[in-house]
């Protein structure tokens, strides 16, 4: 929640440290935004946040950490398996806890249309459950898409969301 707090500070207080310390955080802000020299004032924050939403203001905030590479398992379990072709390299994919009888860690991996495509291996899933537990984000990415006959092996990194 630091990116939420720093954008409180930013609309409430509109001081200086905040200022600087979002600039720090957006990479080309300076230049690009204001040109080559940054005059903080209360009139330019507020210009800085006019028409733009939540998420415009947030999102650079916002920090991947990468953890681990692992696979998409279970994928030839899937009932509908065209799913799997309209998937591309670096996509985002959703993590989501399940109870599951089989395995108490288990991870499901969705598409971001929410569709089922397997779960993070049992190996792999013990650190990122408790993770999750604790309520950190977390959310994979696709990194490679591997026809092998029968099976499709959809390789993925997994990665903290910071905020």
């Amino acid at each position: 929640m630091k990116a939420l707090a720093c954008f409180r500070e930013v609309v409430e207080w509109s001081e200086k440290s905040c200022m600087e310390a979002l600039v720090k955080r957006m990479p080309g802000w300076r230049e690009n935004r204001m040109g080559n020299e940054i005059k903080i004032t209360e009139k330019n924050m507020i210009s800085v946040i006019a028409g733009k939403g939540i998420g415009e203001i947030i999102q650079p905030l916002i920090r991947e950490i990468h953890l681990f590479d692992t696979w998409i398992a279970g994928t030839t379990h899937l009932e509908d398996k065209s799913v799997l072709k309209q998937l591309r390299s670096g996509e985002d994919l959703i993590l989501r806890r399940e109870n599951n009888t089989f395995d108490s860690n288990a991870i499901l991996v969705l598409s971001g249309e929410k569709q089922k495509l397997g779960y993070v291996p049992e190996k792999d899933n013990i650190v990122f459950s408790r993770l999750m537990d604790a309520g950190k984000i977390l959310k994979a990415k696709i990194n490679e898409i591997e026809d092998q006959g029968i099976w499709t092996k959809v390789s993925i990194g997994i990665y903290l969301v910071d905020l």
